[in-house]
């Protein structure tokens, strides 16, 4: 059937050729039909002739066709018939043939003899196909002259190897092979193949590619092993003949082995192959590779085919000419080098084998998968995931998860992308739906380095594929903008920014789909709408380019709808908006990138940019907000972008002359009026005349904007001058100095009087006079308190840049006075319920929660007894908590900074006094920018040295004192946390807030992260001074109390404040070192410079040291601060910073030893609490290093077995308040912390423990049954615990992780003591004794539970009795499995309390029951003494029996 069926299929083939060869010659038969002449052939005495003519065919001379009379069927089996009965055959053969040779030596005729005859019968009468053969292919078709025919064609061919292709087109020796093609039988094969291969041998090398691929046509299945032999030794000898071998080789059945042979030989020419023979090699390759041998084939391929060498030759300058047209290339494959030809050719081989073979698409997944070095990976294989990408839909999820790896792990970068689109441009073009779909799909992840990835797809797209596709990349874009997710919205608009830049011409023609945006403002972030006001300003503001007066209409429209709204949110955007209009409008074209081709502003442009910012001015003037906001923004641009000198001017000018007016007045002449409190000038720093100087008049304007609200009676201020709000001043002032620093090249000479004048106030400290003051005069004080800190914030932020001595002295001092008026403010908010402060910074995400600040602050006051944090920082933060996060440890809890000033002013004063947080009140004070920390250069102790003129006893003021020092690095740290710490859930609902974790930090916003680490690595010189001042502190103050901290005369203020500096500095080192970017590739030299200045700090680093030289040095500097560490919590940050540390090295098992010691030394040490602290440890805290220290000590099972074996007792046996000797840490408070994490700890151990097979040899299962021992004797010990720490919460974990302790062993240890109970009996009988006295105790708590109904317990009740049910039939299971059925037994199991008492419900139950179960113990111990001499299986009875299992409870 077999056979059968090949040959079908062959015949099939064969018709098909034979087809299209006659095809190809019937238009030579017509064309002599046309001019047809009676050309017959003279009859004669041949035998060849005659019996031609009787058979059906009239031979012809000249050019005339052979006419076949009959059809060719007939006239084969007539001819047949006559020679088979002719008197002399066959002998009449030999004479037939001798006719045909003589009557060939005509080269005419011979021609005739192999072109189709000519048909004379009607087609009706047709009985055959409908076309003829030649006359040789007719003869070839009769087997008994076939061998003949043949051998004269062979003698006949080589007259004609070495002719030229005749006049009309035919080439003889390609006529004769055609003869050959598609026979129906071979007489004998061997014979054919043998001539056929000996001509080819012999043949030039135009006519052996022709032989060569015509054999697959001509030969039987039988000469296919044969031929393929001859044809690899062939291709070894003759390099040109290598497209057509491999193509018949591919034709061919040939063994696998030889296959295999010619692949490696092919595989090893692959870098010396000519481009055009390319596509054939890779086809044989791809062809002939197997399921078992595809992943070897493949990898080897990919890693010896270097198609760049190839292809850059080829298309460099093609591609670069054609890139400079607009980036729109069009390529037809009619080019002049036939190379390109090629290269598509190559490409279609490959799509069409991973397209159609499953096998192939996936070894090529799998061996760019397994590529183990980052530098090996190629543009090619790039390109091939891109391509399975596209053919494969089954494969997509796969190979996402691959490109996702790759990216993490640096393989995939920004060049390798970029060199894969330039080069392999014209493969990829073809696949741009695909690509962006994976584009579309990476950006949806939550790792920044894989949505960088996806973005650069987007960027490429746009920048080498045609028109379509940059419309298709915007339109993807433009969805995700609009799709809601934070990370999408603002990874798209940065694209959309860097594609104005790249290539304006192209984004104009997209507008359209961009300004669609504009609809989607209400959820977006500030930021995000600068960005996309940018990108539209930019399109329709660019002189480059003519025809964008519609875009710029629309622009206007836009901005004037919203700066005229009522609603005060939509005339924020607005604000927004025109601002970002008005500087690409006003930008210098010498240094913009955005504004290409500009040059100076003419009056036309000049009048817009000024009539712009005036209508803004004027729609703004009502509000203070609106104002405060139109400030800001205008400020952040000019701190951004470069404006024109013309308008830089003008805006100079006008906000010079209006802050003088508004804000500042002459310090002689006092405000008189009727105000509540005496007006003072305060805060000044130098000496004045009376005459002299100028002030801040912030009393009376705020005086003026609160009483006169209520109708009370104006100041008596000059009625000429408008009421301007005190809000205003902070942003106003920001502005006012950038715009001089960007006229003077940061020189502030010009307003440095602002940093010395005195502000008009009256005296803050509340004194007596406090308790006595109406409502409305605290909250005037604390608005006059808040406006105060925020204009010297503002102060500090200017001139912290200034680099003289006597500036940075007046910088420190501002800082001290900051310090100072929060303090003091502490005091009036704690008396100051319901009281809103005056906002500081004013974009949405701070007008959003506005409503939610009032009530936050009064709830916290009215909480008797309560600081007011924990509530503060739930509606400020907004974060996610956990142990292991850092957030929760800035909480109440673990912030003991104010907790502690708050103890210290109780001391001191001898009563109390409520103070609330200021920390977290972002939205209430203006923003520090990172410049100040430059500041952190000064010394804790050394002091400046500053110029002469000074007066001496400024000396005393220029020194960073402790409080201005964790005033600095409080918002440092909350920099950072904001900035560098990833949150833990990024992802926003459709239309959904975004929350309020960005307030007062809009500035911060407007940098990378990148630069922000940088900042803060150039910051760590300073911090490392400081750090070290601290610890050298605590190292003295050790020293000089002898060891012991709390003595009477010690100073507890400084202390907590030195100790809170300590945390801060670590905090803000964790937070730098954990910060994702460093996994970025173009992040890792800031890597390495940090650990570079660490390792200074310990000697001078040797040069060109590696990273893992710099990070063990880094670490063991970092590790020497353990031994002054002050508090529990900046023992924690030490150790996750170390962590950290080890997360990046390469030999971590050393460094993991030591964290490991670090914390064992934490919990055995006796730590200083406060005053009124109810511990020095709070329970996350705790939770997390006793966390850290079993995860990262040697053996978990030791250091379990010693806290809960040797301290607990240590604990029990000690007084109630007492601790224990060992583990200090470790009371009566805190077990229910160690007890849970011990617990979670043992079983997350065991679960790790992979089950034990028959497989394993008998060491393993010594070693797995060895560990379980141990496992069940520390939970065995744990359990027990609970009759003496019956507490609800230590229960509650005893449920909890014993239920899956307890699955643990059934899944882990169970399979293990199958095939170990017969070698280690007695072994397996111990283990299950004491699991079964623990199973019990589990099923007496869980009749405790129900005892006392509490829900939170009994919720665990149902699941952990059904484990303990399963564990019993699962262990009856592995005693049939070892032949001891009649070993396993039940007994009934009363329910009783922890105490081992029976529960009163059961009483009811017969007597027999109890005894019942005082017979199963006696029966286990006998059942056990009796296996002892047999085999022991019914002493597993007894363990059986023990399982908590049929119960019987009428409850």
């Amino acid at each position: 059937m077999i056979s059968q069926r090949r040959l079908s299929k062959s015949e099939n083939k064969e018709s098909l050729t034979e087809d299209a060869s006659n095809a190809r010659k019937q238009p030579l038969s017509r064309k002599t039909k046309k001019s047809r002449v009676q050309n017959e052939v003279e009859e004669n005495d041949s035998v060849f002739l005659k019996l031609l003519k009787t058979s059906g065919i009239i031979l012809k001379t000249k050019e005339s066709q052979n006419q076949l009379v009959v059809d060719q069927i007939v006239f084969q089996k007539k001819l047949f018939q006559i020679l088979r009965k002719h008197p002399s055959y066959p002998k009449i053969i030999e004479e037939f043939i001798s006719g045909l040779e003589s009557y060939i030596e005509d080269q005419d005729n011979f021609r005739n003899c192999l072109l189709s005859c000519e048909r004379l019968q009607d087609e009706e009468a047709s009985m055959g196909t409908s076309y003829s053969k030649s006359l040789i292919k007719l003869l070839l078709g009769i087997d008994i002259l076939q061998p003949a025919v043949i051998k004269t064609l062979f003698e006949k061919l080589p007259e004609f190897l070495f002719q030229s292709v005749n006049s009309d087109g035919i080439s003889v020796p390609r006529l004769i092979i055609s003869q050959l093609k598609w026979l129906d039988r071979i007489v004998d094969g061997r014979d054919l193949t043998t001539k056929v291969m000996q001509l080819i041998s012999v043949a030039p090398e135009n006519l052996q590619h022709d032989f060569i691929t015509s054999l697959p046509e001509i030969l039987g299945d039988a000469q296919h092993a044969d031929v393929g032999k001859e044809l690899s030794d062939l291709l070894k000898e003759n390099t040109s003949l290598t497209v057509p071998i491999l193509d018949v080789l591919s034709s061919l059945r040939l063994d696998p082995k030889l296959l295999s042979k010619v692949r490696q030989l092919m595989m090893d020419k692959l870098s010396s192959v000519k481009l055009d023979d390319l596509p054939v090699i890779i086809k044989f390759i791809l062809h002939s590779v197997t399921a078992t041998d595809a992943l070897e084939v493949i990898s080897e391929l990919r890693e010896k085919l270097d198609l760049q060498h190839f292809i850059l030759p080829v298309w460099l300058h093609a591609s670069q000419s054609k890139l400079k047209n607009k980036g729109q290339i069009s390529f037809s494959g009619n080019q002049e080098n036939s190379g390109q030809d090629s290269v598509f050719l190559l490409f279609d081989v490959i799509k069409s084998a991973v397209r159609y073979e499953k096998t192939i698409s996936e070894a090529w997944v799998k061996a760019i998968e397994h590529i183990p070095s980052v530098s090996e990976h190629k543009t090619f294989d790039l390109a091939m995931l891109i391509i399975v990408y596209s053919t494969n839909a089954q494969t997509k999820k796969y190979i996402e998860r691959v490109l996702r790896n790759k990216i993490r792990s640096g393989c995939f970068e920004e060049e390798l992308l970029h060199s894969a689109f330039y080069i392999h441009y014209f493969v990829l073009k073809d696949l741009c739906p695909s690509i962006l779909s994976l584009a579309q799909n990476l950006l949806h992840s939550l790792d920044q380095s894989i949505i960088l990835f996806g973005s650069l797809l987007y960027k490429y797209a746009f920048k080498f594929f045609d028109t379509y596709c940059q419309q298709e990349a915007i339109g993807a874009l433009v969805t995700h903008v609009c799709s809601g997710n934070e990370a999408e919205v603002d990874t798209a608009l940065d694209v959309l920014l860097e594609l104005v830049v790249l290539n304006l011409s192209a984004m104009r023609l997209n507008a359209v789909f961009v300004k669609g945006i504009l609809d989607y403002l209400d959820k977006m972030s500030p930021q995000q709408i600068r960005k996309l006001f940018s990108i539209l300003s930019t399109l329709a503001f660019s002189k480059q380019h003519e025809g964008s007066s519609h875009i710029q209409d629309d622009m206007h429209l836009v901005v004037r709808k919203q700066l005229s709204s009522t609603i005060f949110k939509y005339k924020l955007i607005g604000i927004i908006g025109a601002v970002t209009m008005a500087g690409i409008m006003a930008a210098d074209g010498r240094s913009s990138s955005l504004t290409q081709g500009k040059t100076d502003l003419s009056n036309e442009q000049y009048t817009q940019v000024t009539s712009l910012l005036q209508l803004v001015h004027s729609c703004t003037e009502q509000s203070p907000q609106a104002s405060a906001l139109y400030y800001d923004e205008f400020a952040n641009l000019l701190q951004k972008r470069k404006l024109a000198p013309k308008v830089l001017e003008w805006v100079g000018q006008t906000i010079l002359n209006d802050f003088q007016d508004s804000f500042v007045v002459d310090l002689c002449a006092v405000p008189n009026g009727d105000y509540p409190f005496p007006v003072k000038a305060l805060y000044e720093l130098e000496e004045y005349s009376s005459c002299d100087g100028i002030a801040v008049n912030l009393l009376p304007l705020l005086f003026s904007q609160d009483f006169a609200k209520d109708g009370s009676r104006m100041t008596s201020q000059d009625s000429d001058h408008k009421l301007v709000s005190p809000l205003c001043l902070p942003p106003y002032f920001r502005l006012l100095r950038l715009c001089v620093a960007r006229q003077h090249n940061g020189n502030l000479e010009e307003i440095d009087g602002l940093l010395d004048c005195p502000i008009f106030l009256t005296d803050l400290e509340p004194g007596e006079r406090l308790e006595s003051m109406s409502v409305k005069e605290r909250s005037f004080m604390c608005s006059l308190i808040y406006l105060t800190l925020n204009w010297f914030r503002e102060v500090v932020n200017a001139f912290c840049g200034q680099t003289s001595p006597e500036m940075t002295g007046k910088v420190l001092t501002r800082l001290k006075h900051i310090v100072e008026l929060q303090r003091i403010l502490e005091k009036y908010l704690a008396v100051t319920p319901d009281y809103v402060p005056p906002l500081a910074t004013f974009d949405l995400e701070t007008v959003d929660v506005i409503p939610h600040t009032s009530t936050a602050v009064s709830a916290k006051i009215r909480k008797q007894g309560m600081t007011g944090r924990g509530r503060k920082r739930k509606r400020d933060g907004n974060k996610t908590f956990s142990h292991d996060t850092l957030s929760k440890e800035d909480g109440s809890e673990c912030d003991p900074i104010l907790h502690d000033r708050g103890q210290l002013e109780k001391e001191f004063k001898g009563k109390e006094e409520k103070t609330v947080a200021l920390q977290n009140n972002h939205a209430f004070f203006r923003e520090l920018d990172m410049e100040v920390f430059s500041v952190l250069h000064c010394g804790l102790v050394t002091k400046v040295i500053l110029d002469s003129e000074m007066h001496t006893e400024a000396t005393e003021v220029v020194q960073l004192q402790p409080p201005e020092l964790l005033f600095l690095l409080e918002d440092l740290s909350q920099k950072v946390e904001n900035m560098l710490t990833p949150p833990v859930g990024r992802r926003i609902p459709f239309l959904k807030s975004k929350g309020s974790q960005n307030i007062g930090f809009s500035h911060l916003h407007q940098r990378s992260e990148h630069e922000i680490a940088r900042c803060i690595v150039q910051l760590l010189t300073p911090m490392c001074n400081h750090l070290e001042n601290v610890h050298n502190y605590f190292q003295c103050l050790t020293a000089e109390n002898h060891g012991i901290v709390d003595e009477p005369g010690l100073q507890v203020e400084e202390y907590h404040l030195m100790s809170s500096c300590y945390q801060r500095i670590l905090q803000i080192f964790h937070g730098l070192f954990a910060w994702s970017g460093f996994l970025q590739p173009e992040n890792q030299n800031l890597l390495h410079l940090a650990f570079e200045i660490l390792t200074n700090r310990l000697n001078q680093r040797e040069p060109d040291q590696s990273l893992e030289e710099l990070l063990t040095q880094s670490f063991h500097y970092l590790q020497n601060f353990h031994h002054s560490i002050p508090s529990f919590q900046s023992a924690l940050y030490l150790l996750r910073l170390l962590m950290v540390i080890l997360e990046k090295s390469t030999a971590s098992d050393q460094k993991k030893e030591k964290i490991a010691s670090l914390a064992r030394q934490f919990l055995c040490r006796v730590w200083l609490s406060g005053e009124r602290e109810k511990s020095s440890t709070p329970n996350d805290q705790l939770q997390a290093l006793l966390g850290i220290y079993l995860e990262h000590t040697d053996s978990v099972l030791k250091a379990i077995e010693e806290i809960a074996g040797v301290c607990v007792p240590e604990l029990i046996n000690s007084s109630k308040d007492a601790s224990s000797s060992t583990f200090p840490t470790l009371t009566r408070h805190t077990f229910v912390i160690f007890f849970r994490v011990m617990m979670a700890e043992l079983e997350k151990t065991v679960r790790g423990l992979q089950a034990g097979t028959a497989a394993d040899s008998q060491k393993i299962h010594e070693e797995k049954l060895l560990y379980w021992n141990m496992a069940v004797r520390d939970f065995s010990i744990l359990i027990n615990l609970i009759k003496v720490f019956d507490s609800r919460p230590v229960l509650h974990v005893c449920l909890k992780y014993g239920r899956l302790f307890v699955e643990a062993f059934l899944k882990q240890c169970m399979p293990l003591l199958d095939f170990s109970f017969r070698k280690h009996r007695e072994d397996v009988l111990s283990l299950l004794e004491t699991f079964q006295l623990n199973t019990r105790l589990l099923q007496h708590l869980c009749g405790h539970s129900k005892i006392h109904q509490d829900m939170k317990l009994t919720e665990h009740v149902p699941l952990l009795k059904k484990t303990l049910e399963l564990l019993v039939c699962r262990v009856k299971a592995m005693l049939i499995l070892n032949n001891c059925r009649e070993a396993f037994w039940l007994g009934n199991l009363k329910n009783r309390d922890l105490q081992g008492e029976e529960i009163i419900s059961q009483v009811s139950q017969e007597i027999t029951a109890d005894e019942s179960e005082d017979d199963t113990s006696s029966l286990v111990s006998k059942s056990k003494a009796m296996e002892v001499d047999e085999e022991g299986e019914a002493s597993d009875g007894e363990k059986e029996q023990d399982s908590d299992d049929s119960d019987a409870e009428t409850d």
